[in-house]
């Protein structure tokens, strides 16, 4: 996984790849990203992380064909409507939800999500 944002190679945070190859005599890795052969320097491979698994929050704007989330309430403050959707919302095929019964109601309820101020309504108003 991409970590930051790379504008010359065209490859953004969360972008997910696969290794290809590693050339050792040039000291290269090459990853594959959207079908395209992307080239990191071994002093650049800081860029990459392995990505057995992924957040939430790096996983938004993404699909997956199979996504399973943990719930559990020792991370009460993970537990959101909002996050709880856009993990399920991330599976195109198969979504797996493993946990407790409890840990999906405190999410579900919603209790602890903030208040967002986006002034969303008075922008449409003003349309």
């Amino acid at each position: 996984m991409q970590t930051v944002n790379d504008y010359d190679r065209d490859v953004f945070n969360g972008d997910l790849g696969t290794v290809l190859r590693i050339d050792e005599v040039e000291g290269l890795l090459v990853a594959g990203f959207d079908g395209r052969e992307v080239e990191y320097p071994f002093g650049e491979l800081d860029a990459l992380v392995p990505a057995y698994a992924s957040t939430i929050h790096k996983s938004q704007g993404s699909e997956y064909p199979a996504v399973a989330i943990t719930l559990a309430t020792q991370h009460y403050a993970m537990l959101a409507r909002n996050l709880v959707y856009t993990a399920v919302t991330r599976g195109k095929r198969l979504v797996v939800i493993v946990g407790q019964r409890r840990a999906m109601a405190i999410a579900v309820r919603g209790g602890g999500a903030r208040k967002r101020w986006t002034k969303l309504r008075e922008w449409l108003a003003a349309r």
